[in-house]
């Protein structure tokens, strides 16, 4: 995964949710006082975020310790403890929510994940997210994907090469897309890998004939039209099907022998899984 800003981040989150002071909890906690609280699971499922949710701890206050019992991607039930946090009360609520936030945002989407990639775990087919991601909040969610099971597409615009329909119209067809991007990458020396979005196999077939991506991405196929396309194709570049596919269909594209299925649901189509830090009295 690309450079991710971590103290960029933190400090733009604390702003947005501290911003002058946590005011309730200065009023009422004294600012000596020591305690300690508990991650308590209130969902079955993967958890996700403890690594995360240490750093932002101890980037907040480094006083703080965190004994952890659970590691990311394990399965949890309902009354789990995944970790205990003790040192300066005050730090320990101003805290919390942001913890939560990103732990149960990422929860949410391992859980989800974790469910789909067993679903198709027969087939050789992997599963990717996409960039239909939380602005922001990227680095967090395609992290939970991996955590879940499932594999990460291109980060950004910048780390991968993906000619989508648009493109392909706006530039007047496949090859003069890829003519063009060809020329690109060699003016400015880039080395990153080129993937095509097809709509036919007359597309497919231009995409093979220039021979400059290594992935042929099939939009909106019906698991028919995509099994034709996957032995037509016959292993010359890797093949992805995206579009309309869920839970309910999911299974039938991954048994067409494709070599991977995109689902933006992963990330913009989640429940936040149910956690709450609780002080021990």
């Amino acid at each position: 995964m690309n450079a991710f800003d971590f103290d960029k981040w933190l400090a733009e989150a604390l702003n947005e949710d501290i911003g002058p002071g946590d005011f309730t909890t200065l009023a009422t906690i004294p600012n000596d006082a020591i305690g300690k609280a508990q991650l308590i699971v209130k969902d079955n499922g993967v958890i996700a975020g403890i690594a995360i949710a240490e750093k932002i701890i101890h980037a907040f206050d480094s006083t703080l310790k965190v004994t952890t019992f659970i590691q990311d991607g394990a399965t949890v039930q309902k009354g789990d403890i995944a970790f205990i946090v003790e040192g300066k009360s005050q730090s320990i609520t101003t805290i919390e929510r942001l913890v939560l936030n990103v732990m149960q945002r990422m929860s949410g989407i391992a859980t989800e994940t974790h469910s789909l990639t067993q679903m198709i775990a027969h087939t050789n087919c992997k599963l990717l997210d996409t960039r239909k991601t939380t602005p922001n909040f990227r680095y967090f969610e395609k992290e939970a994907v991996r955590i879940g099971g499932g594999y990460n597409h291109r980060y950004a615009l910048y780390d991968m090469i993906l000619v989508k329909d648009n493109h392909i119209d706006f530039a007047g067809g496949v090859k003069p897309a890829l003519s063009k991007i060809s020329e690109f990458m060699k003016e400015r020396n880039l080395t990153i890998q080129v993937e095509v979005e097809t709509r036919n196999l007359e597309e497919v077939d231009e995409v093979i004939e220039t021979g400059v991506a290594f992935r042929i991405m099939l939009d909106n196929f019906t698991p028919e039209k995509l099994r034709e396309a996957v032995l037509h194709i016959n292993g010359r570049l890797e093949t992805e099907a995206s579009g309309g596919i869920n839970e309910n269909t999911l299974v039938s594209y991954a048994e067409t022998g494709v070599d991977y299925i995109s689902m933006g649901a992963l990330t913009h189509h989640v429940k936040s899984f149910d956690l709450s830090l609780k002080a021990i009295k």
